[in-house]
């Protein structure tokens, strides 16, 4: 009996079937977008740079400090976690912007201590691409840090901005200001009061999630603001063009080429903001999710975190709801007036139209009668010559009364030429 191995079937499971081309990338999309696990305490930064055209600087930016380390970054990634020395930068690439996050681990002195990440940190804040929306520096307590009295938060914050409350079903306390400080950093604190796992990590993205969401949805906001001046004189021009419809004050070719031109402005309008309108609607949206994400309690004797997002994000994006309403409203009310000018127009080159048929048609009678008359004159004209030459054979004609032949023929002739004419206008017109 052989002592060798019996050998293993092939596996079944083995997946033989060609993959979609977005398999490997949708998959990659669902893990991106967090923080590694990380326990407090720890120092994060983080800088929110808008891409505009620089997306690809960005992610060359990345690559190369991950090259010096020794790892590769997909071309077109938009997520990488690169170790430097003691700390980890974790880059993300949205559509409009990109986020580097610096995390440190271990204890530290002052939470706002711009040193406390250098000299990795200035290294890659003086290559970073783009131009700064947000830049927040995090400081997460170990836990069971005490409460830090009021001297420190006056010191750290800004008092009379001051939101303290508790996140995370109360097992974190989160404290900011959200002004920027003398650094250009925000700064938000936070305490851990029974983080675990993953939950450290998790917190700190949708904190950041939450006001970086912010911050873009705040962008419709200074164009909405600036374009509503010229929106309230193409407001006040349709009107007045509306009324000189109704009252038929101006010519109506007038008309129609301003209300063409006031249209094309509005569409300019529209296309100019339509697209920040509709981001600022989204990132708006994501913001609360946010919100609601982070399970806000609140601490006795300070706003939250709900209270200082929904009184300042909510009157924005409503401002925004509004002035795009009111452009599409804009719009559709110069398309009926201009289709209201349109029908009148048309109404009156018909009333032109059938007052030229009608005098063509008058015209063609008195044509037919002027033919008809014609007509009867060449009967005449032509039995005229047609007796004249028949007056040749009866007067060569011997034995006859020539003068009374010749008179007896004419009303034979004139009737014979009148059929014959008849006949030849009846069979052109058929």
């Amino acid at each position: 009996m052989s002592d060798a191995p019996t050998p293993e079937p092939p596996p079944r499971l083995t997946l033989a079937l060609r993959s979609h081309p977005l398999r490997a990338s949708l998959s990659a999309e669902m893990h991106v977008r967090r923080l590694p696990r990380f326990t407090s305490p720890a120092r994060a930064v983080q800088v929110v740079t808008l891409l505009g055209e620089t997306g690809d600087a960005s992610w060359r930016h990345v690559r190369d400090l991950a090259a010096r380390g020794g790892l590769t970054i997909a071309e077109r990634a938009k997520y990488a976690v690169v170790p430097l020395d003691d700390q980890v930068l974790v880059w993300e690439r949205h559509t409009e912007f990109a986020s580097y996050t610096l995390l440190r681990e271990g204890d530290f002195d002052a939470p706002f201590d711009p040193h406390f990440f250098e000299p990795v940190g200035a290294e890659i804040l003086a290559g970073i691409p783009g131009e700064v929306i947000r830049a927040t520096q995090i400081a997460i307590a170990a836990r069971g840090a005490p409460m830090p009295d009021a001297a420190r938060l006056d010191r750290w914050f800004d008092p009379g901005a001051l939101v303290i409350c508790d996140v995370a079903g109360g097992k974190a306390r989160l404290i900011s200001d959200f002004k920027l400080h003398a650094d250009g950093y925000g700064r938000l604190l936070i305490l851990d009061q029974g983080l675990e796992g993953d939950e450290p990590a998790q917190l700190v993205t949708r904190a950041q999630e939450l006001g970086n969401y912010r911050n873009m949805a705040l962008l419709g906001l200074p164009l909405a603001q600036a374009t509503t001046p010229e929106v309230t004189k193409l407001e006040q021009r349709l009107a007045t063009l509306t009324h000189d419809v109704s009252e038929r004050r101006s010519e109506d070719d007038a008309l129609l080429d301003e209300l063409t031109f006031l249209s094309a402005e509005l569409a300019r309008l529209a296309a100019a903001t339509r697209y920040r309108m509709s981001a600022t609607k989204a990132y708006a949206q994501l913001s609360l999710e946010r919100l609601h994400a982070l399970d806000v309690t609140p601490v006795p004797g300070h706003q939250t975190l709900s209270d200082f997002t929904e009184r300042r994000l909510t009157p924005a994006v409503r401002t925004c709801d509004s002035f795009s309403n009111r452009l599409e409203d804009l719009q559709r009310r110069a398309g009926w007036t201009s289709s209201l000018l349109r029908t009148r127009i048309d109404i009156a080159l018909a009333k032109q139209n059938r007052d030229l048929l009608g005098s063509m048609n008058r015209r063609t009678k008195l044509q037919l009668r002027l033919q008809q008359t014609v007509e009867g004159l060449s009967v005449v004209a032509i039995s005229y010559y047609a007796v004249a030459l028949l007056a040749y054979p009866i007067k060569a004609w011997p034995g006859i009364d020539h003068e009374r032949t010749i008179a007896a023929s004419v009303p034979i002739v004139l009737l014979g030429v009148a059929l014959f004419v008849s006949r030849m206008r009846r069979h052109f017109s058929e």
